[in-house]
């Protein structure tokens, strides 16, 4: 496993999850449809409005799991560092449309509580 600083950044806490899920795909094989979705970070201005063009959205949430469970269509995940981080105002307004459509949504401060909600969700 890949060593952080002690207060990583969403980039080191997402890599961490993905690694996990590399490894406990074995006990849950619904992880090989774990995706990530880079809505984020920063762009140059072209780039930037390429992507906008190409339908890419402020708000969406960074991590999905596309498989069916407990009455939900899906999970979620907006991944924040487990020291500072907010959720964005588009970022709750997406998150607020994904749970009326019957998602599930997490909002979770770090791999290990990211981790945990993709266990329970699964078991």
């Amino acid at each position: 496993m890949t060593l952080f600083p002690i207060n990583p950044t969403e980039s080191h806490e997402q890599i961490a999850l993905f690694e996990w899920a590399d490894w406990a795909i074995q006990r849950y094989p619904e992880l090989e449809r774990l995706h990530a979705i880079p809505n984020g970070g920063h762009r140059n201005p072209a780039t930037a409005a390429r992507l906008k063009k190409e339908g890419v959205k402020k708000g969406v949430p960074d991590l999905c799991l596309p498989v069916p469970r407990r009455g939900y269509h899906g999970l979620y995940i907006e991944l924040k560092r487990p020291k500072g981080g907010t959720v964005s105002p588009d970022q709750a307004k997406f998150i607020g449309w994904l749970r009326a459509e019957g998602y599930r949504v997490e909002v979770a401060r770090g791999f290990e509580a990211a981790r945990e909600a993709i266990e329970e969700y699964l078991s």
